[in-house]
């Protein structure tokens, strides 16, 4: 049975063959050329034409799909495609101009969560770091059923998925951050901040903190909430992460003047210092592998305590913010494996260097000089 694909053998001996150096150039004839040719583009893709059947497939309607034997696991790896291809920003955006853009968005209605998380994560590759697209996302109405699906979801990985993709819609995209707080998205990150799931925790938490250091008057909206009370308690979680998120954001809170002596925290201010003492005694008894890992943690209840009470807090007086080498640059592992050969002999042969074998001095040559 005939092998699938190019003969990639037959290409490297005819490649050898033709360039080993033994021979007179010549000149291909056309069958060389048309049989080359045809090797190397079978295994070239030709991304737009790819997606635009990809888009031709994401346009048919669920029904025709399934009667065709299409099924839900085909349709998330074809979505898997779809995401290594729109990792290039120019392909993100041709998307739309292939009409792709407002059927994707159209999964995330899909029936199967699986989809629904695939065509989230899909859009959060289209739109990360890429102001044209998410411009064309927010024009083609798209943050409304990411909204849906982050709120309501009854899939907690489709809600993390939808969590994600609005994070990167929505950031340094002024418009998206306004239609955020319109549709009442602060009250969907509390909802999230309370759920089971510690990854869905930790993308809200580091969303908060990423809306309230672009515009304090929102910690107006998140006091109003109960928020500060729900990330006092998180600030105390078995995960290292959330612990991390949370106390990031209290950090804004505590940073914004609006809020009195001690910051937006007000209320919760003793119950702060409390939590604060306790994560101080947690971090004094970890072991030095766990501080070493901990070193953000350290840094983020530093810096709140000074911020809330105005004076550097104990992890300073017991030697554990800046532990011993933390500061100092890299060690350079690489210079003596890369180092050009005649850079290291000079290195090895400067003037003032002393070396470990006394150089044997000229003899003193006695009697008359020899003639010339």
């Amino acid at each position: 049975m005939a092998k699938d694909g190019p003969n990639w053998d037959g290409l490297l001996k005819w490649s050898i063959a033709n360039s080993d150096g033994t021979r007179p150039t010549r000149n291909l004839s056309e069958e060389d050329k048309r049989w080359f040719m045809e090797a190397m583009q079978s295994q070239t893709v030709d991304v737009i034409k790819r997606m635009k059947e990809i888009t031709m497939v994401m346009q048919t309607p669920e029904q025709v799909l399934e009667a065709q034997g299409v099924t839900a696991a085909d349709i998330e790896d074809m979505l898997d495609e779809l995401q290594e291809h729109v990792e290039s920003i120019d392909m993100a955006n041709d998307l739309h101009s292939i009409g792709g853009l407002v059927p994707l968005l159209g999964y995330l209605k899909n029936s199967h969560a699986n989809i629904r998380a695939k065509a989230a994560e899909v859009v959060s590759t289209i739109v990360q770091n890429n102001p044209r697209s998410q411009q064309l996302v927010m024009e083609a109405n798209g943050l409304e059923p990411l909204l849906s699906n982050f709120a309501s979801d009854p899939d907690v990985t489709v809600r993390t998925k939808a969590l994600g993709a609005i994070s990167s819609l929505i950031r340094h995209n002024k418009p998206g951050i306004a239609a955020f707080r319109l549709a009442n998205g602060y009250a969907a990150l509390r909802d999230a901040v309370g759920a089971d799931s510690a990854r869905f925790q930790r993308k809200a938490l580091n969303l908060i903190q990423y809306l309230l250091h672009e515009n304090h008057s929102d910690c107006n909206v998140v006091n109003e909430l109960g928020l500060p009370r729900v990330m006092l308690h998180l600030a105390s979680s078995e995960d290292a992460e959330v612990r991390e998120a949370a106390l990031r954001g209290l950090l804004e809170i505590a940073r914004d003047k609006t809020g009195g002596s001690n910051g937006g925290l007000g209320e919760e201010d003793e119950k702060l210092k409390q939590i604060l003492e306790e994560r101080i005694k947690g971090i004094s008894l970890m072991s030095p592998e766990d501080l070493g890992a901990a070193r953000e943690e350290r840094q983020l209840v530093d810096c709140l305590w000074s911020t809330c009470y105005k004076e550097p807090s104990s992890l300073r007086e017991k030697g554990l913010l800046s532990l011993p080498g933390e500061d100092d640059p890299p060690p350079d592992v690489a210079s003596k494996h890369f180092e050009p050969p005649l850079r290291g002999w000079a290195a090895n042969h400067t003037g003032d260097s002393k070396p470990s074998v006394k150089k044997q001095e000229a003899p003193l040559l006695l009697g008359p000089i020899p003639p010339n």
